[in-house]
């Protein structure tokens, strides 16, 4: 029996043991939640996500793995679900002590004798075949049921490519799908820092050019070098803040394993403030396409 904790809840909010199990698939080497087994937990420590369908699944996990009597803490900001994280709660049978703080709720529970709702949260939060993206997905994954409108773009903008490459934050794997088409591309190393989106990605992209990594862009020795191009919508939001020294890091990454000559493909929304670091960082750069409040770039190191 052991504590487990889904996130990084802030430290005084939540007190999590040094041994503590990390559960979140946002964290590259964390437990898998579904691969906890039933009556195996004492304590969970949970930072709720903000979807309504991914929370839910999460505290169902999190229900499920824990032992008769064992307790769950549950917080949230309350405009990402704090406010209505006792009522859920609730819903599966459970009752919840529920305190503000901070901007956050956090809900104090113990697993119930009687659960409820747990196999229909579970099974709405799975994965899923979406026939209108004819790709495997889940609840949770970034832009997991409709085509992300920069990536759309980027998508109409791209020439076919050739040789070996990477597709940096490659979620359900969309990009290097349509990069692999062409059959002048000879390898193609996917990096995504979601657990969920790499498994779906290993379903989607089939194609023994493609090797996938489940770890954290910003991290060294992950992407081969030398590269011959890097295709990117990278992520701007950490936390629910927007964030643009992400789409920064990925932007040196993308510099330091390109070979001279290789090129950047970059969608962003239009906002963001990258084109300067580009022209920093690459010896020509040109705007591609704007469309939709997105802009497409091509960095030529």
């Amino acid at each position: 029996m052991r504590h487990a904790v889904y996130g990084l809840p802030p430290t005084d909010l939540a007190e999590v043991p040094g041994d503590a199990v990390q559960v979140s698939p946002l964290i590259p080497g964390a437990t898998r939640l579904e691969d906890l087994s039933e009556n195996s937990l004492d304590v969970a420590t949970v930072l709720a996500p903000p979807g309504t369908v991914e929370r839910r699944y999460v505290l169902a996990q999190v229900l499920r793995a824990l032992g008769p009597g064992g307790r769950m803490v549950a917080l949230a900001p309350k405009d990402r679900g704090g406010t209505r994280l006792a009522k859920e709660l609730t819903t599966f049978g459970c009752a919840a002590a529920d305190q503000p703080r901070r901007h956050h709720r956090i809900c104090t529970t113990q697993r119930p004798p009687a659960l409820a709702g747990l196999a229909e949260a579970i099974d709405e939060g799975s994965p899923r075949h979406v026939d209108n993206l004819a790709l495997c997905t889940q609840p949770g994954i970034f832009s997991w049921d409709r085509l992300d409108p920069g990536t759309a773009l980027l998508l109409a903008k791209l020439p076919p490519l050739k040789g070996r490459g990477a597709d940096l934050g490659c979620g359900l794997g969309i990009l290097s799908r349509a990069v692999l088409g062409s059959e002048a591309v000879t390898a193609m190393t996917l990096v995504e820092i979601d657990r969920r989106a790499v498994e779906m990605a290993r379903r989607n992209v089939a194609d023994p050019r493609a090797t996938i990594h489940w770890a954290d862009v910003r991290a060294p020795g992950i992407v081969p070098d030398p590269l011959d191009f890097v295709v990117t919508n990278p992520p701007f939001h950490a936390g629910g803040a927007e964030d643009p020294s992400l789409g920064r890091a990925f932007i040196a990454r993308a510099s330091e394993v390109l070979r001279p000559g290789g090129t950047l493909w970059l969608v962003a929304n239009a906002h963001l403030p990258y084109e300067a670091v580009l022209r920093e960082t690459f010896r020509s750069v040109a705007v591609s396409a704007q469309a939709g409040g997105y802009r497409v770039y091509e960095a030529r190191r």
